[in-house]
């Protein structure tokens, strides 16, 4: 052991606290990996604790991410094939027990011998399914890199480059993934950890996948791989308990995102993006998705025992006169009804916010429906009864407005509610 800088060279990889898993994540994951005598032992102890802290997170297996990794030195050298270690402790183990090799510098070597692994079955690499490199070099090549990149690239490898050392900008920001911002990082040896956690978001998001999830929907988004001249992008989503219910949509290669919506809450969807290039081949992507709950009631504790109960419905009635379209609205309803309660006060606004608004009924009724409201919004609703006596019993719920209703949905019955006097 050689110790750098003065520091001791005996490391080990830490042992992390608990982590949220990253599922729904598939894709084959490389790393080239530095391993010539330019590397000095301490700088190599530190990127092996880099690479597991960056994939530590994500789920292993044949239908999530597999990862390799390639040593540059005088001979490309693959440490352990794509789908040998498929579980968190073995992959850790492995990548502690990887042992440099000295050497040349030979990158353009290993990046030739990379392309042949990335898509060999021999090496345990999947057909159809995202790759990325992941290089982490001191800058320095005793080899041409340009030819050997270019054509991985071409292949739809996206490449993200770490340099720990003295790299030519230029050469490495050609060498990158575009844009080079989202895909080249310059950073000290020592100070690897203040990117992995950039760098791990970079790479899910080279990759099919969902943000703004909502009971009805959620937004797609996706790498560009495509332009409006080279192809279109064909999308594919169905409930998984229901392929057979398969919708398609088409868009052009110029987009890199797109909204699904009059979806199932609490229903989880297999989607499939897949690119139509006349240029070069891209796998098709996949991902699952699942919607939220919808918005239900939520109540105030009370513990009266007038205006016990309070329902609410979503109801898009019949049209007015003229509308095109039903408005979004509630069907309020309230139990019991007294004799000595002469009117009811029904108090409505959006949340979060200050808008309010107000309705009045007789003692006698028991419902009202609350219209024209806005769709997928949360509303804070106030029933109060009005006592002869001038006392008042307040009964509040939440819920909420969705993008597409029609006719009755019953929310959620609501056995207790609020006093205010």
């Amino acid at each position: 052991r050689v110790p750098w800088a003065g520091r001791s060279a005996s490391l080990s990889l830490p042992l992390l606290g608990p982590q949220p898993s990253i599922s729904n994540s598939e894709g084959d994951l490389l790393f080239l990996l530095d391993s010539s005598g330019s590397v000095s032992y301490y700088e190599f102890s530190r990127v092996k604790e880099f690479m597991w802290d960056l994939v530590h997170p994500f789920t292993f297996g044949p239908k999530d991410v597999q990862t390799s990794i390639i040593h540059i030195s005088t001979t490309p050298t693959m440490e352990f094939p794509f789908d040998r270690y498929l579980s968190s402790g073995t992959l850790q183990q492995a990548i502690r027990d990887t042992q440099q090799l000295m050497g040349d510098t030979n990158t353009g070597k290993a990046l030739s011998y990379a392309k042949e692994k990335l898509f060999s079955d021999e090496a345990g690499a999947r057909p159809d399914v995202p790759k990325v490199l992941v290089w982490v070099t001191d800058g320095f090549s005793t080899d041409d890199i340009s030819e050997p990149m270019q054509l991985l690239k071409d292949m739809g490898v996206t490449v993200f480059i770490v340099s720990t050392g003295r790299g030519n900008y230029l050469e490495l920001s050609a060498a990158a993934s575009q844009p080079p911002e989202k895909h080249l990082h310059f950073v000290d040896v020592d100070d690897l950890p203040i990117i992995t956690k950039e760098l791990r978001d970079a790479i899910l998001a080279n990759r099919l996948h969902a943000v703004d999830i909502t009971s009805s929907s959620f937004r797609l988004t996706w790498p560009k791989l495509l332009s409006q001249e080279t192809g279109y992008y064909t999308l594919e989503y169905a409930p998984i308990d229901d392929l057979a219910r398969k919708r398609t949509k088409q868009v052009s290669g110029a987009h890199t995102s797109l909204l699904l919506s009059n979806l199932a809450p609490e229903t989880t969807y297999e989607v499939a993006l897949i690119p139509e290039s006349n240029v070069h081949y891209f796998p098709p992507q996949t991902t699952r998705v699942t919607t939220l709950a919808g918005k239900m009631c939520t109540i105030f504790p009370y513990s009266g025992t007038q205006l016990a109960a309070l329902s609410l419905k979503r109801w898009s009635g019949p049209p007015k006169t003229g509308d095109q379209s039903a408005p979004h609205s509630f069907h309020v309803s309230w139990a019991p009804t007294l004799d000595s309660v002469i009117s009811y006060q029904i108090l409505y606004g959006p949340l979060p916010g200050n808008s309010v608004k107000l309705l009045e009924v007789d003692g006698k009724s028991n419902s009202t429906v609350v219209e024209n409201l806005a769709p997928n919004t949360t509303y804070l609703v106030t029933v109060t009864a009005v006592y002869k006596s001038g006392k008042e019993k307040s009964l509040s719920a939440k819920a909420c407005t969705q993008e597409d209703q029609a006719g009755w949905q019953p929310l959620l019955k609501i056995p207790s509610g609020g006093t205010r006097s």
